[in-house]
């Protein structure tokens, strides 16, 4: 468990979040290519070297939470060590999802922002950069909790599949949301319809079976 920040990295986690929030909400305004990291720090009151404190990018401060979310990953498989990789992943997609977790929570505001993302290449491109950095990290958190070699195949194909139903079950519920339905509902559906191709894909190894694993 992460032990709670000083004082002192509170208000540098608050000054970055300002920071991101005035840059999403200008970005969702205006466009991504419109907006200059100048216009950022004029509107957050900060300097412009501040912004690059803390963000290496304009992309950076769009995507901001991807450190979260591989913490997330990370904190949340090592809290189901007990389950196998799929149940360990589901689990924690379920939780996430019923507890209307930000990552996985869509609003009006969501909407405007992968609306946003959408109309940007440079936003696409980093975003699928993002996705498949978490590929990397859940095929390695699976094949280490299986007892194989960090690069193993099946694993990459495991997390390759999960996180594409993901990407497409988020891509369901803005479609769902837009039609004023629950996306939750949606979202669900496709995540385990997911999970059952990774059940059936990988049929008798530790990433599906307890009976398999060391």
């Amino acid at each position: 468990m992460t032990p709670p920040p000083g004082r002192r990295e509170q208000r540098k986690a608050e000054t970055r979040q300002v920071i991101s929030d005035v840059a999403t909400g200008l970005i969702i305004e205006r466009g991504f290519e419109a907006v200059s990291m100048s216009d950022i720090a004029e509107a957050a009151g900060v300097s412009r070297k501040t912004v690059f404190n803390y963000f290496a990018s304009k992309e950076d401060l769009v995507f901001d939470r991807d450190e979260e979310a591989r913490a997330l990953l990370r904190e949340g498989m090592a809290e189901r060590s007990s389950m196998t990789p799929l149940a360990a992943f589901q689990s924690l997609l379920c939780s996430l999802l019923h507890s209307g977790h930000p990552l996985l929570r869509i609003n009006a505001g969501a909407a405007a922002f992968w609306a946003t993302v959408a109309d940007s290449p440079v936003l696409i491109a980093h975003a699928r950069r993002l996705q498949a950095q978490l590929t990397d990290d859940l095929a390695q958190l699976m094949a280490t909790a299986a007892g194989r070699p960090p690069q193993d195949a099946e694993a990459r194909l495991g997390a390759a599949m999960l996180l594409a139903s993901v990407v497409a079950a988020y891509e369901k519920g803005l479609a769902s949301h837009a039609l004023g339905e629950d996306p939750r509902e949606a979202m669900l559906q496709l995540m385990v319809r997911g999970a059952t191709g990774v059940l059936v894909a990988l049929a008798g190894t530790p990433y599906t079976d307890p009976g398999a694993r060391p």
